[in-house]
């Protein structure tokens, strides 16, 4: 077996551990959590700065508040819209929650809704993941939509959101892996080797 799939295989074990602690918290933990992190998401952005958020599925760190907030205090915000044929990521702003629909792998999106974002114009990215660990090294679910985009933009301030639980001591990572700036879960914001 080659390097490459075993450094798969390893991922996908530790893909698999961290989707089922996740998945073992009760709605009412996630909640809680859920608006801890919030907080804390908020203390790493600065006003005028133009802010690519994700919408969550029920079984993620539910972003709904954050992207309201940012909605609320007049940030730009940036949603992604997954395309499967090329595995890349067409980016929209938001301006309503409401204008999100079910969509590719069910995720919300703007569909119907579209507003295109000139390049380079996200200063902030926030992002979904399965796993994390203290160096900022992410986890995510395998199809490398973000990597992608982290690559062609790698100047964006990289802020990944997970519960605690979804802490490795150490992942496997491959060159490729962009590393996060910051990752904020319930407990704390970790800062990474990357920060001044």
């Amino acid at each position: 077996m080659s390097q490459d799939s075993n450094l798969r295989e390893e991922k996908n074990k530790i893909r698999d551990i961290m989707r089922n602690r996740r998945d073992s918290l009760t709605p009412e933990e996630k909640k809680t959590k859920g608006e801890a992190i919030c907080k804390h998401f908020f203390t790493l952005i600065n006003p005028g700065q133009t802010v690519m958020g994700f919408s969550s599925k029920d079984i993620e760190v539910n972003t709904a508040p954050i992207l309201q907030r940012l909605l609320d205090e007049g940030y730009d915000l940036v949603v992604p819209i997954i395309v499967k044929e090329d595995y890349s990521l067409r980016l929209s702003y938001l301006r309503d929650l409401s204008h999100l629909v079910p969509s590719t792998f069910n995720v919300p999106e703007p569909i119907g809704n579209e507003i295109p974002v000139p390049e380079g114009a996200v200063d902030v990215v926030m992002l979904p993941m399965l796993g994390f660990d203290r160096r900022g090294g992410r986890l995510g679910y395998g199809s490398g939509y973000y990597d992608r985009f982290l690559e062609k933009n790698p100047d964006v301030i990289k802020i990944a959101l997970a519960f605690a639980c979804q802490e490795a001591d150490e992942l496997p990572l491959e060159d490729n892996d962009v590393m996060m700036d910051y990752i904020v879960t319930e407990d704390d914001v970790i800062k990474t080797g990357k920060q001044e």
